[in-house]
């Protein structure tokens, strides 16, 4: 069976006359090209948000983990509690400054405008990531996705201070498995870029492969997931 590779119209109509009651998005490369998670761990460190200590380490970790020797969803974690012992609220401001200055050009304007016409239509839209919880709070406000429907790797804070206990990691297994806990039925619409968002595409009741890796794509073809390829001027 052979995917449906769908038109920048076709993808917002297709979805839209589903009528979905949930929906659930992945965010890096979904609805915008790059990994904003990725991006502000790299840009945190250049900034001096973290200590030489934690940096050397993190620097080292990271490349452990581009290696193959650790595994995406404790580097995800990680990159987390990384911030341990700072105030939320720097955190939070600095991932606003970091996002609107290097990823929010590379929004996808097509996935921008059907989320916003889902919220519209009344859908309970959620954003599923395995970034940190600031850096998606701080991307959900370009797309009108409220607050309390982010489900993103989340360290604990106590006193307003980051602390080194990790709420949850949504990668992999970990998308549906934050879904399960959060809906009382499964997403009618999910959509991903990657191989990390199969299983919560699989889980959905219509799945859509967006902007897919070639491992995903090759996931979509097999099982006959329409797909959308955003072009690069497209994105805003």
């Amino acid at each position: 069976m052979t995917n449906l590779t769908l038109t920048k119209s076709e993808l917002v109509e297709s979805v839209l006359r589903l009528k979905p009651q949930v929906a659930a998005f992945d965010c890096d490369g979904t609805l915008w090209s790059g990994d904003a998670g990725e991006g502000f761990f790299s840009w945190s460190m250049k900034q001096g948000m973290v200590s030489e200590e934690i940096e050397r380490w993190a620097r080292a970790r990271y490349a452990d983990y581009k290696a193959g020797n650790v595994p995406e969803e404790v580097m995800c974690g990680e990159m987390v509690t990384m911030y341990r012992g700072l105030r939320e609220e720097v955190v939070q401001r600095a991932t606003d400054e970091y996002f609107a200055l290097a990823i929010a050009p590379g929004i996808f304007a097509e996935m921008r405008e059907l989320v916003e016409r889902l919220l519209a239509d009344g859908t309970d839209v959620w954003a599923v990531s395995s970034s940190s919880q600031w850096i998606i709070r701080s991307a959900m406000r370009h797309f009108g996705i409220p607050q309390d429907r982010i489900l993103a790797a989340e360290a604990a804070v106590e006193n307003g201070v980051v602390v080194d206990r990790l709420i949850r990691v949504p990668s992999g297994p970990g998308k549906p498995d934050a879904l399960r806990k959060a809906l009382s039925s499964r997403p009618d619409c999910a959509f991903g870029n990657s191989v990390w968002d199969r299983e919560m595409l699989a889980m959905s009741k219509h799945p859509f492969a967006i902007n897919p890796s070639p491992q995903l794509k090759e996931i979509a073809v097999a099982s006959g997931w329409r797909s959308y390829q955003p072009e690069p001027n497209h994105a805003s």
